[in-house]
């Protein structure tokens, strides 16, 4: 039997955006405007301005810096 499940932070997506209420753009762009920039940072104001789960948030936070630094 074959797994095709999609794993790592892109298959939270679904249920980040079906959870939460908004688009991974627009957390994306939460993400990218915040005044802070440290990864754990990042994902404690998710976390506590926006009610993101910590594990949604970290992965939320972890895909966005690493596409960031991609380009």
């Amino acid at each position: 039997m074959t797994d095709n499940a999609v794993k790592g932070p892109v298959g939270y997506v679904p249920s980040i955006e079906k959870k939460y209420g908004r688009p991974i753009g627009e957390w994306k762009g939460l993400i990218r405007s915040s005044p802070l920039t440290e990864h754990m940072e990042l994902v404690g104001g998710l976390n506590s301005e926006h009610g993101l789960g910590r594990g949604h948030a970290n992965a939320r936070v972890a895909h966005t810096l690493t596409e960031d630094s991609a380009k």
